[in-house]
């Protein structure tokens, strides 16, 4: 049994208890699978700009990616953009990103009291729920619920976003084996009106371009999980593939 919760924003983080998922859809944790997939060896989530800094220092060769209010910041390689890291992915194959945020990096590091933390995204929801239901099964003779926190961090952590709160419903549907809300693709496509209204904005392309749009809400694209760990250096995002569930 899971007893799966929704909870929100950087005080939700701090709430968060058990397995818990930080969920940052625009667009810290879709990149990371992005990441990945572009052939990246590691990536370390970041709190702070200046820890990020000084960790450059100690990691050779390492990548500075990471934005505050979505623009890159000063002095760093990338912002948090999949589309503009694609278009130059040659610089990154094989390497360490350090990555810090406003809204995802910032919930790791408000939830002290989960026992296990993954990162969420639309494009990897699917392997997350089979993660979950795979941790549970496992822990199945302890006898109680198996906790699950899902935390929407929303915009900068400090204010609600549908991206987010779409990604937690359907992540809790799975978990729980039941039905997808008849209108999720309806509310899917519809995210380009509401937060997603910025990366259509002509204005705004330098640091929202229209693809990172689309390049988020693609559902289940990636088969693993991003896990959180920590070692001397700080936190790590470790790739674990899921075998998904067919049909």
């Amino acid at each position: 049994m899971i007893d799966c919760r929704i909870f929100h924003l950087l005080e939700g983080a701090e709430k968060a208890r058990g397995l818990t998922v930080i969920i940052d859809v625009f667009r810290a944790f879709s990149l990371e699978c992005y990441l990945y997939d572009m052939g990246v060896s590691l990536v370390r989530p970041v709190g702070s700009i200046g820890e990020a800094r000084l960790l450059s220092e100690k990691i050779p060769d390492s990548v500075l990616v990471g934005e505050r209010s979505g623009i890159r910041v000063d002095g760093f390689a990338f912002g948090n953009s999949p589309s503009q890291i694609e278009k130059e992915k040659e610089r990154i194959r094989g390497k360490v990103i350090l990555h810090t945020t406003s809204a995802g990096t910032q919930g790791i590091v408000h939830a002290l009291g989960a026992e296990e933390i993954l990162t969420g995204s639309l494009v990897n929801a699917r392997a997350i729920a089979e993660y979950i239901k795979k941790r549970a099964s496992e822990a199945e003779d302890q006898g109680s619920p198996f906790p699950v926190s899902l935390v929407a961090m929303g915009t900068s952590g400090k204010r609600n976003a549908a991206e987010d709160e779409l990604c937690a419903e359907y992540i809790k549907a799975l978990v729980e084996d039941k039905k997808i809300p008849p209108d999720f693709e309806e509310r899917r496509q519809d995210l380009r009106n509401l937060d997603g209204k910025r990366f259509f904005d002509p204005s705004m392309q330098e640091h929202f371009p229209q693809k990172d749009y689309y390049m988020c809400i693609r559902q289940d694209l990636f088969p693993y999980v991003l896990r959180i760990r920590k070692d001397d250096l700080g936190y790590v995002s470790e790739k674990i593939d899921v075998s998904l569930a067919q049909g």
